[in-house]
């Protein structure tokens, strides 16, 4: 089974990859690999983003709900 690996540390393999890639002296089967690796990253990261998105969206809307008063 694959490790989850938290947003942050996504983020931070897409900084190493980013670094990595501005090395010239990198293979090009090895430039490809990590371009192919990186893409999948920001992909699940976008996700993520949207899914935190849409929950903050989905609490600040409940938050704007009078709260009924059971003694009123």
């Amino acid at each position: 089974m694959a490790e989850t690996k938290s947003f942050e540390e996504k983020m931070k393999r897409l900084e190493e990859i980013g670094e990595l890639m501005q090395d010239s002296s990198i293979a090009l089967k090895e430039s490809v690999s990590l371009y192919e690796e990186g893409i999948g990253l920001i992909s699940e990261l976008k996700k993520e983003l949207a899914e935190a998105e849409e929950k903050v969206k989905i609490l600040t809307e409940q938050a704007k709900e009078p709260v009924l008063n059971d003694y009123n």
